[in-house]
């Protein structure tokens, strides 16, 4: 390999590095069997309008499905006997779609948030960073507050953390203390949450 292939070969790798990233995946919904493919003999049926019509073969349900123009879905495949319902498929995976968003929305509200401050900051600066702290409560997200230390700050840890408290009174909406304050590595932390 010459060296004009060798430059080559190294600017692909790097390239391919750079571009290795990941696009943000849409929410999983799990694939249910439909019409022919559900294998079990007899099923408990739901109707369109979501009334029970009771436990009839395989055979019955396909044909009030195909009766009223819509698809037979098994909902519940871990059911004995399996539960399908009578309503179109896209109809069905639409609301699988809407409620698998809806539960990761819920879940995301407890994102953990952090804020960095440092025992000589300026009120001003404080008060910035205490701002962004109430718009995470508000928004639902846990908040862990640090105090940051360096060199000599760490012999004076009563003075820090008298600060750090001092902040986390400041905090104007209801919250909870998650953790208490306590000294981590290199400073003091606070875990916070929004009251509801």
């Amino acid at each position: 390999m010459g060296t004009y292939e060798k430059h080559t070969f190294y600017f692909i790798l790097i390239r391919r590095k750079k571009n290795n990233y990941r696009r943000p995946q849409a929410p999983v919904i799990p694939a249910a069997r439909i019409n022919h493919q559900i294998t079990a003999s007899q099923v408990r049926l739901i109707g369109p309008a979501g009334e029970n019509l009771g436990v009839v073969t395989k055979e019955e349900a396909l044909r009030q499905a195909e009766a009223a123009g819509l698809d037979l879905v098994e909902v519940g495949a871990k059911a004995d006997p399996p539960v399908a319902k009578i309503i179109s498929f896209d109809k069905y995976r639409y609301q699988q779609g809407k409620q698998a968003r809806k539960q990761k929305q819920t879940q995301k509200g407890g994102e953990l948030r952090h804020m960095r401050i440092t025992p000589r900051a300026a009120s001003n600066d404080l008060e910035r960073k205490l701002r962004q702290v109430v718009d995470f409560l508000k928004d639902g997200d846990k908040v862990e507050i640090q105090l940051f230390l360096k060199g000599r700050e760490k012999a004076n840890r009563d003075f820090a953390k008298g600060k750090l408290q001092a902040f986390v009174e400041k905090i104007s909406v209801p919250y909870a203390v998650m953790t208490p304050i306590k000294f981590v590595g290199r400073g003091f932390t606070v875990q916070v949450v929004g009251k509801k």
